[in-house]
């Protein structure tokens, strides 16, 4: 199967039961932010700016595990900020478990070895002796790093161990030298790596996060995917880079940068996702078959925003994760309250004017999962996607040249690097054997 049946059972369950009921509007996913804190300040991200008052301001643990109940998704993605900055990630992880909830934890990927070093240590013995050799050998942990597990720890605080309920979600937006820029800090595209090469020697399951950019190269994503595969990554979720306000905002008033020229229009995106039915095939991409149609130009979909709610310490925000007209204290008022109608492109034309844009996964994928403006043969369609064979790992993808910036003296900020180094402060000249894809790299996404 593409997908865990145990996970697709349930999510199909809970849409065939909504159903039957006649319930008009209900929640597939919920975004939980428990807190807006990030380590990282991503090119794209409004996220922190947006709520810069209240950076510091955490959802409890009650209230996370409450508002979960509350709307009653089957799953979870746990994001933010970086959700592993939260002090009781490891307690909310369990506590969504035992509501019996499927979880995503959305993560940038700084941290995820050090919480599954915690792990490891919580259960040493025999088989984490032999992951500790494994991992040595990887090089994905130091002698110190080893000796603190075989140690193991006291307490009874929870650790985030391997379940087939729960995905590392990581963030990944391309190739080295793409990643790091985006994210505005060199090195993290290879702490990413190692970090999904830990969880998989260890048994987690793996997801990738990608956000697609105007200068975002469509061959460098292949060869992400393609990558990826060969790491054994169990899926990937992709999606268009929308110009919402808070991102643009945030661009032009930190980067002094125009926002058309990094983000996707409607048109640009159907470009850019022209093949996406093909990377469907190819890999293990997460969302339907027919919000793969929407984002190639092969049909349109009403936003179904109300279906993946986020929930974060203002409140139930409304009307989508991206875009803030308000917070709402609970799921059902939200629902209520919110005039829908207003949202959404119907028939090429915008709703609203900061719609228009939009092709994002968390206001389009739910309507190819709810049957929203539904064609004969999609609920088959679904179906077979689901439920049909996993692609295979794509061997050819160990030989990618994936690592082409910080790690080989290329990344962007190599230049002041080497600047620095002469002593004197000035630009210096490139090195004799850069290659003019860095150079032309430079340009793109965010530079």
């Amino acid at each position: 199967m593409r997908f865990p049946l145990k996970l697709t059972a349930k999510i199909a369950r809970h849409i065939i039961s909504h159903k039957i009921r006649r319930t008009p509007k209900f929640a597939l996913v919920l975004q939980l932010e428990p807190l807006h804190t990030c380590n990282l300040t991503c090119t794209g991200c409004g996220r922190i700016r947006e709520y810069s008052t209240s950076l510091k301001d955490m959802m409890s643990l009650e209230d996370c595990l409450a508002s979960a109940a509350e709307c009653d998704a089957p799953m979870v993605s746990i994001c933010g900020g970086e959700p592993l900055i939260y002090p009781k990630i490891e307690e909310l992880v369990a506590g969504l478990r035992e509501q019996g909830r499927i979880i995503y934890i959305c993560t940038n990927g700084v941290f995820m070895r050090r919480k599954m070093r915690d792990y490891m240590a919580s259960v040493y013995g025999t088989q984490i002796e032999a992951k500790i050799v494994e991992l040595l050998a990887a090089g994905l942990i130091t002698e110190r790093e080893a000796e603190t597990v075989r140690k193991g720890r006291t307490g009874d605080k929870p650790v985030i161990a391997p379940s087939q309920w729960i995905y590392w979600n990581v963030h990944v937006d391309g190739l080295e030298y793409t990643h790091d820029l985006i994210v505005e800090r060199e090195g993290v595209f290879k702490e990413c790596i190692e970090a999904i090469r830990m969880a998989k020697i260890l048994g987690y399951q793996v997801a990738t996060n990608t956000t697609v950019y105007r200068e975002t190269d469509v061959k460098e994503l292949e060869d992400m995917f393609s990558f990826l595969s060969s790491l054994n990554v169990d899926g990937h979720t992709i999606s268009p880079g929308y110009d919402y306000d808070a991102a643009k905002k945030d661009m032009v008033k930190r980067l002094g940068k125009d926002p058309a020229e990094f983000f996707l229009t409607r048109k640009m995106t159907r470009e850019k996702f022209s093949r996406i039915e093909d990377w469907g095939r190819r890999f293990t991409i997460f969302g339907t078959p027919v919000y793969q149609e929407f984002l190639a130009g092969r049909r349109e979909l009403r936003c179904t925003a109300w279906a993946i709610p986020t929930r974060n310490i203002r409140g139930w925000k409304a009307p989508c994760y991206l875009m803030t007209d308000g917070h709402y204290p609970t799921y059902q008022e939200m629902l209520g309250q919110v005039k829908w109608e207003k949202y959404g492109v119907v028939d090429g034309v915008a709703r609203d004017s900061r719609c228009e844009n939009c092709m994002v996964h968390c206001g389009y994928d739910p309507s190819g999962a709810l049957g929203i403006d539904a064609r004969p043969g999609d609920t088959w369609k679904n179906i077979k996607y689901n439920f049909g064979p996993r692609p295979r790992p794509v061997a050819e993808g160990a030989k990618v040249h994936a690592f082409n910036g910080a790690t080989i003296g290329k990344g962007h900020l190599a230049e002041a690097k080497a600047a620095i180094n002469t002593g004197n402060g000035a630009a210096a000249e490139p090195a004799p054997d850069s290659d003019e894809a860095s150079a032309e790299a430079a340009g793109k996404c965010c530079s």
